[in-house]
């Protein structure tokens, strides 16, 4: 079949929830993929900050053939080696305490507000709690998920979502602080935040606002779904501030490619809050996903993916500061480590025409926000890869010039 036989094929059969980009992509290798016509593109997308360790990792692919052999799925109702091998990992990793598994990033937040109302009834009795989150987050597309995003234009359509949310702004002390009641059971916000358009925190924030919670018994939940994971030089972007959450959930590349989420607890929230017939899940925590997850930590620590990002994501910020300072209509640039933003500004140009233009010269970058070009490549980048994206970039930025 050809590509527009393969995309008349989609429109006819699979429900239209997302404007996809004309291109059918059928494999990749490293950092790149091709599409059906084999034609290539460098991938600086990742499946949105998904595939950290690049396409076919020999390593990785073998661990999942291993697995499927073993066992897929099982239930809940029993235990598996898998998910207690990669618990183990990710609590150790993480520093906290004990590790819930879901089968996406949006599941693992659902499971933490369950997790934060449950702690606030175990502590006084009452089910009239609220949350403060942040305006222009993003954490996902279910009703509680929608209900502690901070973007009206998500949220309309489904009204009435779940009560009991507060927003504040990011980045801003006192916003948050002008918010919380006796009722405020918890914080919630991504220490970098991604779909709002590569913000990271300041560190006055993250410290003020543990100091907050810390006083008031309030939980303090960080959404590290994109930003961790090695994303932005630590593994979890939280350890760049030494502020740590009571909750956190994390997903994306935690099985970079395989859907799986988790939230992680401390020992405090994990006593006083849910307990056996709480919550649950049937394929959260299978075999075969957390056999992902688990090798993932493997390569992480074996080929030191972390130290790696910090030892390129120097040269990507320099390469892309290059192009603020020779193309008017990008205004800056904003990020930590390999989450990295260009702001564009000018009449005549848009984020989505240089995306569909970048497309055509063979690169893929993604949006964030409304006028953001945004960078999230694979964790394994070289400078030779960063080179590429520059030339391929820079033939698409030069017609809005």
């Amino acid at each position: 079949m050809t590509t527009n036989e393969y995309i008349e094929q989609a429109e006819q059969y699979i429900l239209h929830t997302y404007n996809r980009f004309q291109i059918v992509l059928e494999n990749g290798d490293g950092v790149h993929l091709y599409d059906a016509d084999q034609k290539e593109y460098l991938d600086f997308a990742a499946g949105i900050a998904v595939f950290a360790l690049g396409y076919n990792h020999p390593g990785y692919n073998n661990a999942l053939k291993n697995q499927i052999d073993k066992i897929i799925h099982t239930s809940n109702l029993y235990y598996n080696i898998p998910s207690i091998e990669a618990a183990k990992k990710l609590v150790e990793a993480s520093g906290m305490d004990k590790a819930f598994f879901t089968n996406s990033g949006t599941e693992a937040i659902e499971g933490a507000i369950k997790v934060a109302r449950k702690y606030a009834f175990t502590r006084d009795g009452h089910t009239d709690h609220e949350m403060i989150a942040m305006n222009h987050s993003f954490h996902g597309r279910s009703l509680g998920a929608l209900s502690i995003t901070g973007n009206p234009h998500y949220q309309e359509a489904f009204q009435p979502l779940i009560g009991g949310v507060k927003f504040a702004d990011f980045n801003d002390l006192e916003s948050v602080k002008a918010q919380i009641t006796d009722k405020t059971c918890a914080i919630i916000f991504e220490p970098v935040q991604g779909e709002g358009g590569i913000y990271p925190a300041t560190q006055e924030f993250m410290t003020g606002i543990r100091q907050i919670c810390d006083e008031k018994d309030i939980l303090l939940i960080f959404d590290e779904i994109q930003c961790g994971m090695g994303r932005t030089g630590e593994l979890f972007s939280w350890m760049h501030y030494g502020v740590k959450p009571d909750v956190m959930t994390c997903a994306k590349a935690l099985g970079c490619g395989v859907p799986v989420g988790a939230f992680v607890l401390n020992e405090k929230t994990a006593k006083a809050s849910l307990v056996a017939g709480d919550h649950g899940t049937t394929y959260g925590g299978n075999p075969f996903a957390c056999a992902a997850v688990s090798k993932v930590f493997d390569i992480y620590k074996e080929e030191k993916i972390v130290e790696h990002v910090q030892e390129i994501a120097p040269y990507l910020e320099r390469r892309l500061d290059e192009l603020v300072s020779k193309y008017s209509f990008i205004k800056c640039r904003r990020g930590k480590g390999l989450m990295q933003g260009l702001e564009i500004e000018g009449d005549g140009v848009t984020v989505g025409q240089i995306v569909n233009t970048a497309i055509e010269n063979g690169l893929l970058i993604i949006s964030a926000g409304s006028n953001v070009l945004r960078f999230v490549p694979p964790l394994v980048i070289t400078k030779g890869d960063i080179d590429e994206m520059m030339t391929k970039l820079e033939r698409s930025l030069k017609k809005y010039e």
